[in-house]
Formats: C-alpha cells, sequence, structure tokens
C-alpha cells in the first residue's frame, strides 16, 4: 500500500502515525490516566480501560462481518460509545460516517441513501426524536 504525504501551513511535520498507532502508543505510555470523561453518563476511562473497550469493540465488528474500506454510520450524540465506534472503526480500516443527531426523517432518508452504508449504530433517540420508529419507517 502507498501512503501520501502533503504538508504546508506550518514547521511543525505531521506525526507521520495513523490515528490507532498513535493511541495505541499513548496508552500504551499512560495506561493509568484518565483518556475520556463523561459527566453525563458519569463514566471515566483511563486509557488502559479504552484501549481494551476499543480492541473488544473492533474485534466485535470484525466478527459481525464488516471489513476494510466500508462504511459505518453513527446516529448518536457524544456518548462514550461514540468514541469508542470512531476508535474501533479506524483500528479495522472502516470508515465512519457521522449522522447528524438532529437529522429528521427527510434528513435522515437523503443521508441514507448517498451514504452507503454497510451498517448503522444509534441511540434510541434525541429530543423529540425517536430514532428506532424513524428507522422503521424508512427502512420496513
Amino acid at each position: 500500500m502507498e501512503q501520501s504525504y502533503y504538508h504546508m501551513g506550518s514547521t511543525a511535520p505531521l506525526l507521520g502515525s495513523t490515528i490507532p498507532q498513535h493511541f495505541a502508543a499513548v496508552a500504551q505510555r499512560f495506561p493509568d490516566r484518565e483518556a475520556i470523561v463523561s459527566r453525563h453518563q458519569q463514566r471515566r476511562l483511563s486509557y488502559a480501560e479504552l484501549a481494551a473497550s476499543v480492541d473488544l469493540l473492533a474485534r466485535g465488528l470484525l466478527g459481525l462481518g464488516f471489513v476494510r474500506g466500508e462504511r459505518v454510520g453513527v446516529w448518536a450524540t457524544n456518548h462514550i460509545e461514540w468514541l469508542l465506534l470512531q476508535l474501533a472503526t479506524a483500528r479495522i480500516g472502516v470508515a465512519l460516517v457521522a449522522i447528524n443527531p438532529g437529522y429528521r426523517k427527510q434528513e435522515l432518508a437523503h443521508a441514507l441513501a448517498r451514504s452507503e452504508l454497510h451498517g448503522l449504530f444509534t441511540i434510541p433517540g434525541f429530543r423529540s426524536s425517536d430514532y428506532p420508529a424513524m428507522l422503521c419507517e424508512l427502512i420496513p
């Protein structure tokens, strides 16, 4: 696989590592430090806990049959699970497509039609939107 590198606008070079490589290095260097705090979920994860959760989710995605180059959508607000999905999909080479949590049915239909998703992860809803009900109307 050939890699590309184009850099401009700063004297500092790019890191030269992928997101999964960089995350693994940080997690190995600072395993006991806090990696993420979700106040509304009342949850905190250290880098070691986050890395273990990302590994488990990446294995689960592979077990479900997702492969490098496919697209997976996430239709959710800010949750730890959103970050886990972002890191796990990057780890296995699957593109994560973020869908605006404020989308109504017609906007969602447009996004789903254009994004060529192989899967969609979602929360139950946001504000007055019932996500499963909206999806059932669009995908009977």
